[in-house]
């Protein structure tokens, strides 16, 4: 057992030197899945007595192998890395939510928010470009007007904010229980869209409140501004 957990712990020292320096959040699902598959390898061997030892070690092994081999091709070739690790999508571009784009990657525009918020970014309005990468993660470029000197910088006071940034609009469905809660009327929603010579909800897949009151509307399969 001393030998079994012995090898099973260098094993993982390895791999660790294999996968490099990265950071978890820095890990793409390869890497994720790779370290885990790696790891219940090595708790195999080290716990169970009645896996073969050899067989354990030989797998360790080729799974070590297989990874480098992986690392390696990905490094030297593009299209193997976006193979691998698929590559980096576009999800809002010059402030369009590209719903196709949010599709392919599996993600909400109710997640899309979460994660503009964990930003500090509660307004669509305010996404210039948010790129989905690899590692889940999304990097976002304001738009140069939310870059600018802040209120503190100039010394101007600004009015505290009419209403907390919120959906009310998702997949060309209506968000009444975020209408009641802003004390909001659909009529009122759907007057605001006519401004916008917007007719029919169903044509909109993302419509959000900004804090003056005015709508960030997202129009189905749009397109960015050239």
């Amino acid at each position: 057992m001393i030998l079994r957990a012995s090898c099973a712990f260098f094993a993982i020292l390895i791999l660790a030197r294999i996968i490099g320096k990265k950071q978890v959040s820095q890990l793409t699902f390869f890497h994720y899945a790779t370290g885990i598959t790696f790891g219940s390898i090595a708790a195999e061997i080290s716990t169970q007595v009645e896996t073969p030892f050899l067989d354990g070690i030989v797998s360790l092994i080729v799974w070590t192998v297989l990874t480098v081999a992986v690392s390696y091709i990905s490094f030297r070739s593009k299209n193997a890395r976006i193979l691998f690790d698929d590559k980096p999508q576009i999800v809002i571009n010059n402030g369009v939510i590209l719903n196709n784009e949010l599709r392919k990657a599996r993600l909400h525009p109710d997640e899309l928010a979460m994660l503009l918020r964990e930003q500090s970014i509660f307004s669509f309005d305010e996404v210039q470009y948010a790129v989905f990468e690899t590692n889940g993660e999304l990097s976002v470029l304001k738009k140069p007007l939310a870059r600018t000197a802040t209120t503190a910088d100039v010394s101007v006071s600004t009015p505290s904010p009419q209403y907390l940034p919120m959906e009310l609009i998702t997949d060309g469905q209506i968000i009444r229980k975020n209408l009641n809660e802003l004390q909001l009327t659909e009529d009122w929603l759907r007057k605001k869209l006519a401004k916008k010579n917007i007719h029919d909800v169903n044509n909109v897949y993302y419509a959000q409140i900004l804090e003056n009151g005015s709508l960030y509307i997202s129009i189905k399969n749009a397109s960015p501004p050239s």
